[in-house]
């Protein structure tokens, strides 16, 4: 028999909006014990109203991915109110728009201590609380982008295809203490990475750029998409507490239609014929 909901511990990162918030709100109005966490605790308003618009309840706590000691802060926080933690949710994360020689050195590490580093470091905090009880969920959020490369994203591309390979590792390492290591995958979905918190390689806008005008075309591509996505938010937050119930749930989670799609053409497509039809669909209309 699986624990009530209410026993349950869940740690989740990146709460202040996106899929972060949506799926703080959702657990703790089922009666999960939900610990959302920020980088920035100002950014807590929104978080703050919908729980108490559900009448709900939540810990919302301080923690920087890239900072140890504010997750050491954090998880000892957790470990002196609860004594454990039944559910880590990686979903705290950060996208950086450019070329390559667009980007500098900075802003990649930048990227990659975020969205991998920083997976780690809390990572590695956590599983001791659930070594010893040998039991718990690791749910890594990735992305289409952990599988499906494209132009102008090449930081946010490794950063995801390192955390789908560090997560796939892991979860052979864990099972030898029925920790299970899970990924969700999702395409796009309207939340705040593609506006106020978007962010350009500081030659972006730069006209001097060789690739300013394909970097320029893809902005205005990738935001027509944006646009026009009607996908529901909340498949996440209800993506994810399917898998917090399921007693045996599978590796990888792609939420989307579009995106599952995506997967079967990466996966039986020649890699010349895969790479042709997105340089298609892509590029097309674009001219130098």
């Amino acid at each position: 028999m699986s624990d009530p909901a209410n026993s349950k511990v869940i740690l989740i990162t990146g709460c202040s909006s996106g899929f972060g918030l949506h799926t703080a709100v959702h657990l703790s109005s089922k009666g999960y014990n939900v610990v959302a966490t920020m980088r920035d605790l100002n950014k807590q308003n929104v978080l703050q109203g919908e729980i108490q618009r559900r009448n709900g309840k939540i810990d919302i706590l301080q923690l920087d991915v890239t900072d140890n000691s504010s997750i050491k802060n954090t998880i000892k926080q957790i470990a002196i109110k609860y004594g454990y933690i039944d559910v880590l949710i990686n979903n705290a994360g950060c996208g950086f728009g450019g070329f390559f020689e667009d980007l500098d050195e900075g802003e990649i590490r930048q990227i990659m201590d975020t969205n991998f580093f920083g997976v780690q470091a809390v990572t590695r905090e956590v599983i001791p609380l659930m070594r010893q009880r040998k039991k718990g969920k690791i749910i890594n959020v990735s992305s289409v982008s952990g599988f499906s490369t494209s132009p102008s994203f090449g930081a946010y591309n490794a950063s995801k295809w390192a955390l789908e390979g560090f997560s796939e590792s892991l979860r052979y390492e864990l099972k030898f203490f029925d920790i299970d290591v899970l990924l969700i995958e999702p395409g796009t979905y309207k939340t705040k990475i593609f506006t106020e918190n978007a962010r350009y390689a500081k030659n972006f806008n730069n006209p001097q750029s060789p690739y300013y005008p394909i970097s320029q075309f893809l902005r205005k591509r990738v935001m027509d998409h944006f646009e026009d996505c009607h996908k529901d938010i909340h498949e996440i937050p209800q993506l994810i507490e399917k898998l917090i119930k399921a007693s045996r749930p599978p590796f990888r989670n792609i939420p989307d239609l579009e995106s599952k799609i995506l997967y079967l053409l990466r996966r039986i497509l020649p890699f010349r014929l895969y790479s042709y039809l997105l340089r298609k669909i892509l590029f097309s209309g674009f001219k130098w």
